[in-house]
């Protein structure tokens, strides 16, 4: 006998123009969440799923009553028609609310329709009373063009790339430090159990537009399956801020590609409450923008890493390269996180600063190695460690150098508006008012007669980084 599970359309939809509407938009998201996939088709008068025992949806609303199918069974098993039914059933609560009640015989519930009148409604389906239109929409605008990005048209286009789904081509060269986009997040969601997570997404997701429900079911979903909704932003989800349990998600942004050596780099403004994304190296015409995803491991921990979240393998011009030259880089990448990791020791801060100090311009040199032009907020970070390591033992002079170069990569890579920009410009000015300012001595306090810029290039380098002459 086996076991049927769907939803029915309670009451039925009419021909009025709202439903009419609904429906269109319905189907045009079903069409978008499905477009690559094959067992998704389009007839001559519904779109059927190739999955079970082919449930469809007809192009006329008011001739719809019933989306169902038997889960239970080697076919059904084998052509997964429980995730169709539950994520075509998740889509259409959005658009219709209480009049989509989903029902399982595993759980003793039944359709509220008979089949003698789903069979008999079923018949009409390519028979339309009126003549209606079974073309889809025209293609809408891709996310953000029309709104967050009017000021950016000529800088990028949305494209349907090779193996990756839509990125985000330029259309023009840009230059180093350029702000590419600035996009508000779509909704936010925290950090929650999982069960109550489903609910708090599908909530938001019913109060957008019907537009932007679209968008967001056409974003690449990693766990498809009975929580879509969820697999979608747990896929998509960017921090607001580094060590924030609140994520976002944005129809532009999330399109942007991964590349463990990217030309971009994305920053939560707090101030604006909106994500950025800037270029940190010189970007072609026709090249693919790029961030980067991973948390800068060895290849081997990287790769796991993005199999698992977003899932797919890797084939970046750094992971693509011989296994020698990929070996040089993995083992950078080992001794920038053993120097991190070291620099970051409060004890090694009070008992050896100067090998500490010394410690920073060795990453310095590997990050610029490793990443070349687009190592701005790594530059930004350890010149923020070498500040503080300065104003831990009360040096003004090397605090504010310090402060000058991490505030001059914070451009680069996030703007001048960004607060963490202000705050390293603010230091720079007045490195004393950093709270840790002589917490561990007044060794290296100084003289407020010396003057750094009357030194040379070459002699400002040694003495900022206290070296032998």
């Amino acid at each position: 006998m086996g076991i049927d599970e769907g939803f029915d359309m309670i009451p039925p939809l009419s021909r009025e123009a709202k439903d009419v509407k609904d429906w269109e938009n319905f189907l045009d998201c079903v069409r978008t969440f499905y477009k690559d996939d094959p067992k998704v088709e389009t007839n001559s008068h519904s779109i059927g799923f190739n999955a079970g025992e082919y449930p469809e949806l007809p192009f006329e609303g008011h001739k719809f009553l019933r989306f169902s199918s038997k889960i239970s069974g080697r076919i059904a098993s084998d052509t997964g028609v429980e995730n169709y039914i539950n994520m075509v059933t998740s889509m259409a609560k959005i658009i219709f609310g209480p009049r989509v009640q989903h029902w399982s015989e595993a759980f003793d519930q039944y359709g509220h329709y008979g089949w003698e009148e789903i069979h008999r409604v079923r018949e009409t389906w390519d028979k339309p009373d009126e003549p209606m239109s079974t073309a889809p929409d025209p293609p809408a605008a891709e996310p953000g063009q029309q709104s967050a990005q009017d000021k950016h048209l000529k800088l990028f286009e949305v494209q349907q790339l090779p193996g990756k789904g839509r990125g985000l081509i330029a259309l023009c060269d840009i230059a180093k430090g350029t702000r590419i986009v600035r996009e508000k997040p779509l909704f936010t969601i925290d950090s929650m159990p999982p069960a109550q997570l489903d609910k708090v997404i599908a909530a938001k997701v019913k109060a957008l537009s019907k537009e932007e429900q679209r968008q967001f079911l056409a974003l690449h979903n990693n766990s498809p399956g009975k929580h879509a909704f969820t697999g979608i932003a747990k896929t998509n989800c960017l921090p607001c801020g580094s060590d924030s349990t609140t994520g976002g998600i944005y129809l532009t942004i999330c399109l942007i590609n991964h590349s463990c050596l990217p030309n971009a780099h994305n920053n939560w403004n707090e101030d604006y409450e909106e994500e950025t994304i800037h270029a940190t190296k010189p970007i072609k015409a026709g090249e693919e923008i790029t961030i980067d995803y991973s948390k800068a491991d060895p290849s081997h921990i990287r790769q796991q890493q993005l199999r698992n979240s977003f899932g797919f393998d890797c084939q970046c011009t750094l992971c693509s390269l011989p296994p020698q030259q990929l070996k040089l880089s993995d083992d950078r990448r080992v001794q920038i996180q053993r120097l991190d990791d070291g620099i970051g020791d409060p004890m090694g801060m009070l008992s050896r600063p100067g090998a500490c100090l010394a410690d920073c311009l060795s990453l310095l040199k590997l990050l610029e190695e490793e990443y070349g032009e687009a190592a701005s907020i790594f530059v930004a970070r350890a010149c923020y460690d070498a500040f503080q390591i300065s104003v831990a033992h009360s040096d003004r002079s090397r605090a504010s150098a310090f402060a000058e170069r991490a505030y001059k990569a914070r451009i680069i890579c996030e703007g001048e508006d960004s607060p963490a920009t202000q705050r390293m410009k603010r230091l720079m000015e007045n490195p004393a008012s950093h709270r840790n300012f002589g917490a561990c001595s007044k060794k290296w306090k100084g003289s407020d007669k010396f003057l750094p810029s009357s030194l040379s290039a070459d002699e400002f380098e040694s003495w900022l980084w206290r070296r032998a002459t």
